[in-house]
């Protein structure tokens, strides 16, 4: 039975990572090859609404944005999406192209944090609503709104379920230092670790399975000694997950992520991923849009919302549905 068992992880880690990889890169794919509008039928008096994520090689923002637009195209807008691909300096140029073109509100997840603001101070003058989504604005004053997950609660969950569940631990953090949900998700997570739980490791990897994979490799090679992985995001926990299968540590490693992302369910329900802070992409794309029309109708609205996070692990994954984005 173990041998079986052994051999059914065996070829489900390959075929869930091929099956990542191949949802993030059909998105990747209209966004980055395409600069049409992906837009219902235009009407004339219809406003157009921007929307500039940091990446959309991540089925996160992709839930986020079908929320967003399917609520703007029930109010005969048109919403114009464009993806930097993790590049700060397109990202500001497709922002003031954005700007260029009229819009009344722009939807942002900005690459760099602090590089973004003076972009969005044009947008200000020009009296564009900022709403900034999943992560924040350096200056938060440059951005109307600002809806995120809970990130810091997010950090706070797994190294809760550590302590928990060990009683030390040798820890590596895959980290993406110029995005705000990054550097709260890695303080909730070191703030609340108290006891024998050292941080042994720190890689950089934009959130990014492709990058977090060869970063990876990189630690273990240098020989650190580690059982416990926290990265940002599922993609960066996958990543770091293909690495450590190829040499054969996997196994034994605890494996922490922030998401909730169908194929990061299915690891943790066969074992082989120990939790994920769940996110809950279509309520902040639904929050962020509502309050957007708020704005533009006159009303007022919460500057900031943090959007409740909860934990997967083993025992409730089926409570969320493995098959699917909670």
């Amino acid at each position: 039975m173990e041998e079986r068992k052994q051999r059914e992880r065996r070829w489900l880690f390959p075929l869930l990572l091929v099956l990542f990889n191949g949802i993030a890169a059909i998105g990747f794919g209209v966004f980055l090859f395409t600069d049409r509008d992906l837009s219902a039928a235009q009407t004339e008096n219809a406003r157009l609404i921007g929307a500039c994520y940091m990446t959309m090689n991540n089925p996160y923002y992709e839930m986020v944005n079908d929320e967003i637009r399917a609520v703007v195209e029930e109010n005969g807008d048109i919403l114009i999406t464009r993806n930097p691909a993790l590049d700060a300096d397109k990202q500001m140029e497709q922002i003031r192209e954005l700007i260029d073109m009229g819009v009344s509100a722009i939807f942002v997840t900005p690459v760099d944090w602090m590089a973004i603001c003076p972009v969005l101070e044009e947008a200000r003058e020009k009296g564009i609503l900022v709403i900034a989504v999943d992560a924040g604005v350096y200056e938060e004053e440059l951005a109307n709104c600002t809806v995120v997950s809970d990130n810091y609660m997010a950090g706070v969950l797994c190294a809760r379920h550590l302590m928990e569940n060990a009683d030390s631990a040798r820890i590596v953090l895959l980290e993406h230092s110029t995005a705000e949900s990054s550097l709260d998700r890695m303080a909730g997570f070191e703030d609340t670790l108290e006891g024998d739980y050292q941080i042994v490791a720190r890689g950089e990897c934009d959130g990014q399975l492709e990058v977090a994979m060869p970063v990876m490799e990189e630690i273990i090679a240098s020989g650190v000694a580690f059982d416990t992985v926290f990265a940002l995001n599922d993609p960066s926990a996958m990543g770091c997950m293909a690495a450590m299968e190829d040499a054969g540590i996997l196994e034994g490693v605890r494996v922490y992520g922030v998401d909730g992302a169908p194929e990061a369910k299915a690891m943790i329900r066969e074992g082989m991923m120990t939790a994920t802070s769940a996110q809950f992409p279509s309520e902040v794309g639904r929050i962020a849009v509502e309050n957007m029309y708020r704005l533009l109708e006159g009303e007022e609205c919460e500057a900031s919302v943090f959007v409740p996070v909860s934990l997967i692990t083993q025992g409730n994954v089926e409570e969320f549905g493995v098959d699917r984005w909670q």
